[in-house]
């Protein structure tokens, strides 16, 4: 899989992007991720990008032409299955969209900066529009991260276990139950004894009986 990323701020990606198991997936083969800065394509040679807005208001817009440019020039080298652009008036992501994204071959990822981009380019390129929350961030770099996180463990082959991401929470519309580890009994709390009974469809019981109250409890949409 390949994710091309393009942001104003290239080094806002490279911690998120060079650990854990996104490092892993690109270390092994199973994913492509490159950061594009839209500073390669400014309009003159004071690296411009943005600009004021037509009518007036507080804040700059990201320009038409090094954003199509930029597009334009990946374009030229493969097709891409979609191109996302990180707002907040977006689709929430959830696991749901994970999943699906997971199984794309090549897509964009377009960081939102400053005001945003010009609309323009939102109706000519972009495929889908995400949001992580309804809050804003300072750019779309730290959601072009997220995004490309939960996809890329999905692929078969990144996690040491691929069972692990089946039982994670959302997978099957429900929050994970609670887990457990040694020792047995810490500080008086003791690990409930049907995880040490070694009886597998009771404890299998158990886990999905723990994951649905936790999920009544906690996050009762997700029952609807």
């Amino acid at each position: 899989m390949r994710i091309d990323i393009i942001t104003v701020q290239p080094a806002l990606l490279e911690s998120p992007l060079g650990h854990s198991m996104v490092k892993r997936a690109i270390d092994k083969g199973f994913a492509d991720i490159n950061v594009i800065n839209l500073r390669d394509y400014a309009l003159n040679r004071y690296g411009q990008i943005d600009d004021y807005q037509f009518g007036g208001g507080a804040g700059m817009v990201l320009m038409c032409e090094p954003l199509a440019n930029a597009i334009d020039d990946l374009k030229a080298q493969r097709n891409y299955d979609d191109i996302i652009y990180t707002t907040p008036d977006g689709d929430v992501w959830n696991q749901k969209l994970a999943n699906a994204f997971s199984l794309k071959e090549n897509i964009i990822i377009l960081c939102g900066h400053y005001k945003g981009i010009d609309e323009r380019i939102r109706k000519l390129y972009v495929t889908k529009e995400i949001s992580i929350g309804d809050f804003v961030l300072t750019g779309g770099e730290l959601a072009a991260a997220i995004i490309a996180d939960s996809i890329v463990r999905l692929i078969p082959g990144v996690l040491g276990n691929e069972e692990s991401a089946l039982s994670d929470s959302f997978q099957d519309g429900l929050l994970a139950p609670p887990v457990y580890t040694r020792p047995a009994d810490f500080r008086g709390l003791k690990v409930p004894d049907i995880l040490l009974s070694g009886h597998t469809k009771n404890i299998e019981e158990w886990r999905l009986e723990q994951a649905e109250l936790r999920t009544q409890e906690r996050r009762p949409d997700l029952l609807k």
